[in-house]
């Protein structure tokens, strides 16, 4: 003779509750590991898969709050030895794609004031002709005897034109009349 059959309902007594709740769960784990063997399935128990996400959470909230510098309380000189590692191998990543940033800006703008310069060359030679610049080495004579070019290291030449003498002496003046910047 079997059961009969039961209503579906809440059962009130808590203790009667959580008894026929632990008996089912593991009634349908033994269904599902059997459904697994004999179709040769996966079976995927949330309940399980739930409770190890919420550990996995756990323990990477912790490790963040570690790298932090919070809740250092309870580790010991190893552990404590491991996070610097940890830290100090992520600074050094940190760094490495810092200074890749900084490079590739870096050359950027040397290209961008390469092209820039260029242009400037370009524009001088339109505005002045070809007739003052000096093909041998790049550099140009401005018409008030500066040079520019492309070496940055050419000295200076600077000549200061005489205005009237008024009141000066000749040869203050004199001096005073041709600076050079070496």
């Amino acid at each position: 003779m079997g059961r009969g059959k039961i209503v579906i309902r809440r059962i009130d007594n808590s203790t009667s509750r959580q008894v026929t709740f632990s008996k089912r769960r593991n009634g349908l784990l033994k269904k599902a590991k059997e459904l697994a063997i004999l179709c040769d399935a996966e079976v995927g128990y949330w309940q399980k898969e739930a409770a190890m996400l919420r550990q996995q959470l756990q323990n990477l909230q912790e490790s963040h709050r570690q790298m932090m510098g919070e809740e250092l309380s309870g580790l010991g000189i190893k552990d404590l030895q491991n996070l610097e590692n940890q830290l100090e191998m992520s600074l050094r990543g940190v760094r490495m794609k810092k200074d890749l940033i900084l490079m590739d800006e870096i050359q950027e703008l040397n290209r961008k004031g390469n092209l820039i310069h260029q242009e400037n060359v370009e524009l001088y030679k339109k505005l002045y002709g070809t007739r003052n610049v000096n093909g041998a080495n790049g550099t140009s004579l401005l018409t008030n005897g500066l040079s520019i070019g492309d070496d940055s290291h050419v000295q200076v030449h600077l000549h200061l034109s005489q205005t009237q003498q008024q009141s000066y002496d000749s040869t203050r003046a004199t001096k005073l009349g041709r600076l050079q910047l070496d």
